[in-house]
């Protein structure tokens, strides 16, 4: 049996990990090769893993939230990939949460796997439109490219020729190793030949990537404008937020994220979620008391 490939996706809040997570989940379940996905999310990343349960049978997804998988969560991370039933065609996929400290997780996660794996390999996905736009997050984004093999453009379609060229110019300077992409380009079945990076890369102070999250009860709510209405009341300095919520009597839940940038996506929800109706934050001011005062503004009024 050959060795199976254990492809992890970084990239800041935002970039389209979950995107491009859901594409080689597909790509792969029909090209006859069995994905096995694991999630990681500050605040309960079950709401992610029923967000790709239509993509992939729940058993073929683990969702490890509330622990930083580059320190406190290398271990259970490891243990859920050692635990993955044995196939003779599979890859694991890991998607870490938008603030990992992706050279600390490269240089410590094939520690401890099993023969049966690869050495993990990295692929970063980089929002064109936004890169090093972080202000004081511009060190942790710049992070999650230097020890990636293959580094993903999205929302290229959004920028001129030229911003491009100048995204493009800047990440060989952090990583001149890694092959640069569009979304649109990519080669699910090329990606299991990808070989560890070889780049050297510059370390951060890792607990810069330790952000503040929170989780609170979200009420139904009475229409789809008071979801756009909660993101614009929760503040600047959260720079993550998303929920999944009953609106005006339905029956169904509803997601909803508000992305660095702010813009609001909101989708039907697949299935139930088994923590029920919930706001999650990520960022300063990560505060129940802020969540519920900011809930408040909208069920009040």
């Amino acid at each position: 049996m050959s060795k199976e490939a254990v492809i992890t996706i970084v990239g800041f809040l935002g970039a389209g990990k979950t995107t491009l997570l859901k594409f080689l989940t597909k790509a792969y379940l029909d090209d006859g090769i069995e994905p096995f996905v694991i999630l990681n999310d500050y605040e309960n990343a079950h709401i992610d893993a029923h967000q790709i349960s239509s993509h992939i049978e729940p058993k073929s997804i683990r969702a490890l939230s509330g622990s930083c998988i580059c320190c406190s969560g290398i271990h259970q991370l490891r243990d859920f990939i050692n635990q993955i039933p044995k196939r003779t065609n599979g890859v694991t996929l890991i998607e870490a949460n938008g603030t990992t400290d992706a050279t600390s997780l490269a240089g410590v996660l094939g520690v401890g796997l099993e023969k049966r794996f690869l050495p993990p390999v990295q692929i970063s996905v980089v929002n064109a439109q936004e890169w090093q736009k972080r202000g004081e997050h511009n060190e942790l984004e710049a992070n999650q490219i230097q020890l990636s093999s293959l580094i993903v453009l999205s929302h290229v379609e959004d920028i001129t020729a030229v911003r491009k060229d100048e995204v493009v110019e800047d990440i060989r300077t952090k990583n001149p190793k890694a092959q640069i992409i569009n979304m649109k380009e990519l080669d699910a079945r090329s990606l299991l030949k990808l070989l560890p990076s070889k780049n050297i890369a510059q370390k951060m102070d890792h607990y810069k990537s330790h952000w503040s999250s929170c989780s609170v009860d979200l009420p139904e709510l009475p229409s789809v404008d008071s979801i756009h209405r909660l993101c614009s009341n929760i503040p600047k300095s959260i720079l993550r937020v998303k929920g999944c919520v009953k609106v005006n009597g339905a029956l169904s839940y509803t997601y909803f994220e508000r992305t660095p940038d702010r813009n609001v996506t909101i989708r039907p929800f697949n299935g139930v979620p088994p923590m029920g109706a919930k706001l999650l934050t990520i960022g300063i001011g990560s505060e129940e008391s802020i969540l519920h005062e900011s809930i408040n503004k909208i069920c009040c009024n």
